[in-house]
């Protein structure tokens, strides 16, 4: 237990001024916090924190905060959120684009976590908790059973419909691509032009660079990227970049 002091100190600082009643979003009219509340506040804030880019190069969940990003995750919250940013998309695509309609307008999307769902497989690994194992990982992703993300497959459909291609990048390697055309096509997703996948040139590149080189290649070849959608910034971060990106939850890894 000696190890937890220090944290305890710093969030009983942290947490001081809402301890005199101040108001807080997460507990509005109560003037003083209990231990479950103190927890509550500061796992949410690390969870945000997450999504804004503060917080990077987390190997694990911390583990005071297993359970939040568990409830978060598996939650209604977790699903709105998503859909909302998938909204956002949507309002973006309807006021935005003046199309060429020659075959050079291009979105990305990347495929875990985006297009399909790893939550079954972290549910076992307690939601981020456990250093990741690559095998288990890729045993995982050559089952072909994560189940597809409704609310992205619909905005895949809608755009793919609207004569925009569709590229797919991955951090998977070139060896899962088999399983994971599979998994897309049992999941709905049909029409994309291209997935790109890791090959043995990018063993050990990081992930941003690795996508910002993908990126390259399609603007070299005379496509303008609309959007991209992905769960992770090191999908969008770098030059060339798109005209817009949208970035879906994802509390339970980080890859840089």
């Amino acid at each position: 237990m000696a190890n937890l002091v220090p944290f305890w100190l710093l969030l009983s600082a942290l947490l001081a001024p809402f301890a005199s009643g101040d108001w807080n979003i997460l507990r509005p009219k109560k003037s003083h916090l209990d231990l479950g509340d103190s927890l509550k506040i500061y796992c949410e804030s690390w969870r945000v924190n997450v999504e804004l880019n503060n917080v990077k190069g987390f190997e694990v969940v911390p583990q005071e905060c297993i359970s939040h990003v568990k409830k978060y995750m598996t939650s209604s919250q977790y699903t709105a959120d998503s859909v909302r940013a998938i909204e956002e998309v949507k309002l973006y695509l309807s006021t935005c684009c003046s199309l060429e309609g020659d075959g050079t307008d291009a979105w990305i999307f990347d495929v875990d976590d985006t297009l399909l769902s790893n939550i079954p497989f972290y549910k076992k690994h307690n939601f981020g908790g456990e250093k990741l194992n690559e095998t288990d990982i890729e045993e995982w992703m050559r089952s072909s059973k994560a189940p597809a993300l409704e609310h992205t497959l619909k905005l895949f459909n809608l755009i793919r419909d609207k004569g925009i291609k569709i590229f797919l990048i991955s951090s998977r390697g070139e060896d899962l691509r088999s399983p994971t055309v599979d998994n897309l096509i049992q999941g709905g997703f049909h029409g994309w032009s291209a997935l790109t996948l890791r090959g043995l040139e990018d063993e050990g590149k990081e992930v941003q660079k690795y996508k910002i080189k993908a990126r390259q290649r399609l603007v070299d070849e005379g496509y303008h990227i609309w959007g991209i959608v992905g769960d992770q910034w090191s999908s969008f971060e770098g030059l060339p970049a798109a005209d817009r990106r949208f970035k879906l939850p994802n509390s339970m890894y980080y890859v840089a």
